[in-house]
């Protein structure tokens, strides 16, 4: 009797047994690995499009009127994609009012939540703005956050890095 060369379907089994266990050990590192890829571009990309808007804002004395206008006077070569959307058009911009108002309501979480702050002096009120620095300072780009849902690994929110 002549036997045929070849695997038998016990011996396939068990190979595939032995791969789909490496395949559950391995995939939640490798996703974990793509999310903090993700997080650490959507920081560098952040950190990009603030230096090229404090750049503009050193050469021409303003702030951009928006994104687009990094791309038009070549500060960027293209909006960049938020990696976590894998859009370009969900980045949230923040003129000089909506920023400051930003800063001010996490320094008073941090100061209420800080109980030997209670002793530091408050900041100064602002200087008083004509309605034509406001309004300028309305349309303008002071600021950018990423629109994209949900939480990083350190818990944060998107929206606020």
């Amino acid at each position: 009797m002549r036997r045929r060369r070849g695997f038998t379907l016990v011996e396939l089994l068990v190979v595939l047994a032995i791969l789909a266990l490496l395949l559950t050990i391995v995939s939640p590192r490798y996703i974990h690995h793509v999310d903090r890829a993700r997080e650490t571009t959507l920081r560098s990309q952040l950190r990009v499009m603030r230096e090229a808007i404090d750049k503009f804002e050193g050469d021409q004395g303003r702030l951009p009127p928006s994104l687009q206008e990094l791309v038009d006077r070549n500060y960027l070569k293209s909006i960049p994609l938020d990696p976590v959307t894998d859009r370009s058009d969900t980045w949230i911009t923040l003129n000089p009012e909506e920023l400051d108002a930003d800063r001010k309501l996490h320094r008073s979480e941090k100061y209420s939540s800080d109980s030997s702050s209670t002793s530091e002096p408050l900041p100064a009120p602002p200087a008083p703005v004509s309605a034509e620095e406001r309004l300028k300072s309305a349309t303008a780009v002071a600021d950018v956050r990423s629109g994209a849902p949900g939480n990083g690994a350190d818990g944060t929110a998107f929206r606020d890095w």
